[in-house]
């Protein structure tokens, strides 16, 4: 039998855990939401944005780990809930608690294998086209003579295309993060018994 003071201090790392997971999940994930929106929008404003189709793959992956972070987000709410309902008299078992817990924690292996996928995307397409920039400190020059309408050469890589790999390393983070506190609750469930 699991003594009183050893339920509440479990019930109490749930808790503290489960809140802080929730709100490091939450805040990085308003961060990705807001620089994918001025990510699809800078993308369509920008002049020549036919040349940052291969960034397409690497951002609909990060999309996919956002949504997966969604999940997982939700799940921490959860965590927090089970942290209540340990504290109370009607408490649910261990074997519900690890469930519940395990779940987070496959939603985040979920999410950090889509957005390392879409980060090795998103980093092969900016090779390619930084590789195809002209030497130099600004990366692309002007060719023409001077005072006519020249041509830019080489492919400068533009801050929206370093912003898809911010969105990308945000929910990497987040997925991280929730990681590795999925692993330290498994750990204490199981270090009480």
């Amino acid at each position: 039998m699991v003594d009183q003071l050893d339920m509440q201090r479990m019930a109490a790392a749930l808790r503290r855990v489960g809140w802080v997971r929730f709100w490091v999940q939450l805040a990085l994930g308003v961060v990705v939401v807001v620089v994918l929106i001025f990510n699809n929008i800078g993308g369509r404003l920008a002049a020549n944005s036919s040349r940052a189709l291969g960034l397409g793959p690497g951002l609909s992956l990060t999309t996919l780990a956002f949504l997966v972070l969604l999940w997982s987000l939700w799940q921490s709410w959860l965590v927090v809930g089970c942290g209540r309902a340990l504290a109370s008299p009607v408490r649910p078992s261990k074997g519900e608690t690890t469930r519940l817990v395990k779940r987070g924690l496959l939603a985040d292996l979920v999410g950090l294998t889509l957005a390392a996928v879409g980060y090795q995307a998103l980093a092969g397409s900016l090779f390619v086209q930084a590789s195809q920039q002209v030497p130099g400190f600004f990366g692309a020059q002007m060719q023409g003579t001077p005072g006519t309408a020249g041509r830019v050469v080489g492919l400068p890589i533009t801050s929206i295309e370093m912003l898809s790999v911010l969105s990308n390393t945000q929910v990497l983070f987040a997925h991280l993060i929730a990681l590795i506190l999925s692993l330290w609750l498994l750990q204490r469930i199981y270090r009480r018994s």
